[in-house]
């Protein structure tokens, strides 16, 4: 009977047990459906919280990158305040208000050269008109002024300085230059004028002494002819003188064919034809007839006779019938103790004509 109720209470506890264990299995079942619902709930809050980190992080370094950004935006405004403070004198605002895109662009400097020259042509066209602001159209513009201002080279802060110095030098060297200019035109004018007085003189004296010499020679040598002739009768000023002698019985004209007395006493005729077209107060030779034999002395002499009538003549010589025809002798004598006395001897007694010595 114990073991009955025993046997008994055994079934009915493993009857429970069954039923327990039902039960257990039952929750455990939902518990790990539950469990890896959750499992899966916790690997996508995973993923959502790893793609939030990500996301977190790529925001965190825009966030960084738009203060740097900013940062140095904000330095740069500063800087281009400051820039334009000390290049154009002005505060930003006013450039804007001046400057800014609102502000129609003034029409370009071709286009109003144009302008002015079809206006000149006396065409019918209408001035042109502001332009709009076009930003690519004034990027397109600053680079352009900004390679003219690269070619330009660096501003020199002292130009104006320099410049300033230079125009000052160049106006005095403008003004000497002026009057260097004046100058040379005042020399040429006196150049002008003393070219042709002089011209006027050689020619007048030419012409006087080419007759006078022809007179002379034909004296000094009878039956001769003797002239002279210019080399550039076109150019006075740059001529020469040729004298052409033949005396009688000769057919020769150069002097270097003459004689030795023949080329003397043609000298001779050269020099009274000019003492006879520019006549002088007195004359004075030395030894001119020292290579004459007598007869062409003879002939000279007659030439002094005429000179003597207006000029005085003082002679140097050792001829004695050159000095037979002067009015007055003055010489070197040396006495009987070997001591030089001056003497001096007149030997005519009229009025003092000529001098020989």
């Amino acid at each position: 009977e114990v073991a009955r109720a025993v046997a008994d209470g055994a079934v009915a506890v493993a009857s429970r047990l069954d039923v327990a264990v039902a039960r257990a299995s039952a929750h455990r079942d939902a518990l790990e459906a539950e469990r890896a619902e959750r499992g899966g709930a916790l690997d996508v809050a995973r993923a959502e919280s790893s793609s939030l980190s990500a996301r977190l992080a790529q925001l965190t370094d825009a966030v960084h990158r738009d203060e740097v950004a900013k940062a140095q935006a904000q330095l740069r405004i500063e800087q281009l305040e400051e820039q334009i403070l000390e290049t154009h004198g002005m505060s930003p605002d006013d450039l804007i208000a001046e400057y800014g895109p609102d502000v129609p662009l003034p029409p370009s400097a071709l286009e109003v050269a144009e302008y002015e020259a079809a206006k000149e042509r006396g065409e019918q066209v209408v001035a042109p008109a502001p332009l709009a602001f076009d930003r690519a159209v004034q990027l397109r513009r600053l680079k352009a002024a900004e390679k003219d201002l690269a070619t330009l080279g660096r501003v020199n802060p002292l130009a104006l300085e320099e410049f300033a110095a230079l125009e000052e030098r160049y106006n005095f060297l403008s003004t000497q230059l002026e009057d260097v200019k004046n100058a040379r035109k005042d020399l040429l004018e006196v150049v002008q004028e003393v070219d042709a007085k002089i011209l006027q003189v050689f020619t007048e004296a030419y012409a006087d002494v080419e007759r006078e010499f022809v007179e002379v020679f034909a004296t000094l040598f009878p039956g001769g002819e003797g002239r002279l002739v210019l080399t550039q009768p076109g150019d006075m000023l740059a001529t020469g003188i040729d004298v052409e002698a033949r005396p009688p019985g000769k057919k020769v004209k150069r002097l270097s064919l003459l004689s030795g007395g023949e080329k003397s006493l043609t000298a001779i005729a050269m020099l009274v034809a000019i003492f006879r077209a520019r006549p002088s107060p007195f004359y004075i030779m030395d030894e001119v007839e020292a290579a004459l034999d007598d007869t062409n002395l003879r002939r000279l002499i007659s030439l002094f006779e005429q000179l003597r009538d207006k000029s005085q003549l003082i002679v140097i010589t050792h001829q004695k019938p050159t000095m037979e025809v002067a009015d007055a002798l003055y010489g070197v004598s040396m006495r009987g103790d070997g001591i030089t006395q001056v003497i001096s001897q007149r030997m005519r007694g009229q009025e003092l004509g000529a001098q020989a010595v």
